[in-house]
């Protein structure tokens, strides 16, 4: 009886385990192969060992400059996007009969932000003409060329990712929720502010999901690829030719499936490392409701 319902469990999960091996394992692995050989998209290549890692050391000239774009951007999008969750998130925790609504209306970008046509929508708003810039013009601004400036464009695309902000949100939302209303009836009976209880008891106690939310958003911006490739492709001077791009350009462009499957592993390391540090740092402000830490 234990063995045939062991195989009907199997059966059942037979779609995701083959799913995860065809999809997701097999692809894995073969990239890793790739990674030591100068394969192109239309024929494998021969084994080179490590030479496309220390190519990607010694000889691109865009491979650095294109990291230091990735973590500027992660720097600029990911505390932006999370401190503009928490805002909204503690707006919409305050009592109001139209709060379903607000919510509702305030998720609608994170369905629609990530996609090639939301990415088109935000090209043409900050392009010269665009209805940003005839905004500014309303209001006697001098326009901003917000795609064509190296300065501006970095943060021009951020916004993009800010705009997304809604899943993060929704966790602020549920944790915020979960935070006891005699702390805050005891501090107002204390005498203290909305500023202070915000620093002294509520960012301590979402301390637990600004973390989860920290790693995972920081995960999705040093892989972020949408943005860079519809709205600036890379420009102007590559000042947001961010590594998922790079990654992009060397497969599909100059064909050297080999090389970028090197990047690729080189990326899913220091998305590794940084995560592991993220992990390691959150040991000293991260805390949960026991007394503990992470």
């Amino acid at each position: 009886m234990n063995i045939s319902m062991a195989l009907w469990g199997l059966v059942f999960v037979s779609p995701w385990i083959i799913g995860f091996l065809a999809f997701q394992l097999y692809p894995l692995a073969l990239s890793f192969y790739y990674s030591f050989t100068d394969s192109t998209v239309v024929k494998m290549g021969k084994f080179i060992g490590l030479d496309n890692y220390v190519k990607m050391m010694t000889a691109d000239k865009d491979f650095f400059p294109s990291i230091k774009v990735t973590i500027l951007y992660s720097l600029i999008a990911v505390p932006a996007k999370l401190a503009f969750a928490l805002f909204v998130a503690i707006i919409l925790n305050m009592k109001s009969r139209a709060v379903n609504l607000y919510r509702t209306v305030y998720y609608l970008p994170s369905i629609l932000g990530g996609s090639v046509a939301i990415s088109i929508l935000w090209r043409f708003l900050f392009m010269k003409e665009g209805v940003i810039n005839q905004a500014l013009a309303v209001l006697h601004i001098p326009p901003v060329n917000w795609l064509g400036s190296p300065n501006v464009a970095l943060g021009t695309i951020s916004l993009l990712v800010v705009w997304q902000f809604g899943s993060s949100m929704v966790l602020f939302l549920a944790g915020l929720k979960q935070i006891p209303g005699e702390l805050y009836e005891a501090a107002m009976v204390d005498g203290a502010g909305k500023f202070r209880m915000l620093l002294q008891i509520t960012l301590p106690l979402l301390t637990p999901i600004i973390f989860f939310n920290l790693v995972m958003q920081t995960i999705n911006a040093l892989q972020e690829f949408t943005a860079a490739f519809v709205v600036t492709n890379g420009g102007p001077l590559k000042s947001t030719y961010l590594f998922g791009l790079k990654i992009y350009d060397e497969a599909f462009q100059n064909m050297k499936m080999g090389y970028a499957s090197a990047l690729s592993w080189f990326l899913f390391a220091m998305i590794l490392l940084l995560t592991l540090f993220i992990f390691r740092w959150s040991r000293s402000w991260v805390h949960y409701e026991d007394g503990g830490k992470s």
